[in-house]
């Protein structure tokens, strides 16, 4: 039996019969469409859904002109985590139209929820968590293919997306890249934001305390940490001094995309939001110092003696952040991959640049 959600006729955006470029929406719709796609083929292969008159995944990108040219296997569970997809525009697409649009997209899908691929995909999820993301050998197939990708045609011709787990990793990839002046589009949908629930905290009096408390806390800690360094390279004075990461990174917006309803990634509402009120106290130097690290990130700093230096995934110093103002009717429909090119969803879209 056909699962709904993959079946493109059922519940892709078939609206979308032209794509403008210039349009967020539609922008948005293709790249969630083209994860929608990963995840499918996924599906196609542990259903064994071959040839075209059972695989379910290439009507998610051919709808948009698009084709799968590779798919990126996990060397695990030789799962697909991902593909890269080649722009094909018909003949009568304008010129005009085509500067705007990807000649291709690497897209990253999520957890999957199946026998062949679960625990592989849960083991990567603890990763994240542990932040040691990057040293998994899945996302090193995926760096690969990205910077071959730039290299080869060029970062303005390559977008980045990913859901959830995916999410992640888009992130990730377009953070690497960027700390070297490469700054590619990134669209990352549901993204991993690793805190307590604060959101979810209705009194904005408690909600507020708790996150100037935690700013506080972070900047201490933060401040120790740097101290530690400090006197580090005091003993090698002939060593410079190490290029700050967070900043190097201000130049690039990834378009982040979060639902209130999902605890996973709602904290980048309050993340974004927390560094205006700490500006419009008179604390803007303590919170620009507290946005860099995690509480938790600096905990497992200590546990690992400090052999940790990659910064969490979901520290970013800017981003395009939109949310999803139309309610959920539970957890799955919050974190779920559709909402995005739904035409009956209220968007709302604010820009947060690091000073």
């Amino acid at each position: 039996m056909i699962c709904e959600r993959d079946d493109f006729s059922l519940t892709g955006p078939l609206h979308l019969t032209s794509v403008d470029w210039a349009n967020e929406h539609h922008r948005r719709s293709v790249a969630a469409s083209l994860v929608q796609g990963i995840y499918v083929a996924e599906r196609d292969r542990q259903l064994q859904r071959e040839g075209p008159d059972l695989a379910l995944s290439p009507l998610w990108s051919e709808f948009f002109h698009f084709r799968l040219i590779r798919k990126l296997v996990d060397d695990a569970d030789f799962s697909i985590f991902g593909g890269i997809y080649e722009y094909r525009p018909s003949s009568n697409t304008t010129v005009k139209s085509q500067e705007l649009s990807p000649r291709f997209v690497i897209a990253f899908r999520g957890t999957v929820n199946k026998a062949d691929s679960i625990s592989r995909d849960i083991e990567l999820d603890i990763h994240i968590i542990k932040n040691g993301l990057h040293t998994t050998t899945r996302f090193e197939i995926a760096m690969q293919a990205v910077r071959n990708m730039v290299a080869s045609v060029g970062c303005s011709n390559v977008w980045l997306a990913g859901h959830s787990l995916g999410a992640s990793m888009a992130l990730l990839a377009g953070k690497t890249v960027a700390r070297t002046g490469v700054l590619p589009e990134c669209f990352a949908f549901n993204p991993p934001f690793l805190s307590p629930p604060i959101e979810k905290i209705k009194d904005k009096r408690i909600k507020h305390g708790i996150r100037i408390a935690g700013s506080v806390i972070t900047a201490g800690l933060a401040l120790a940490k740097k101290a530690t360094q400090q006197v580090s390279q005091n003993h090698h004075r002939a060593l410079p001094a190490p290029p700050d990461p967070f900043a190097a990174l201000s130049d690039w917006f990834p378009r982040l995309y979060v639902n209130p309803g999902d605890h996973l990634c709602s904290e980048f509402i309050g993340y974004f939001e927390h560094r205006n009120k700490m500006e419009e106290i008179g604390a803007g130097f303590v919170e620009r110092l507290a946005t860099q690290h995690s509480l938790g990130g600096l905990v497992m700093d200590v546990v690992s003696g400090g052999k940790n230096t990659e910064a969490p995934v979901h520290l970013i110093p800017t981003a395009v952040l939109t949310v999803n103002k139309s309610s959920s009717r539970d957890f799955r429909e919050a974190h779920g991959i559709h909402q995005w090119w739904r035409e009956d969803k209220i968007f709302e879209t604010k820009i947060y640049q690091y000073k």
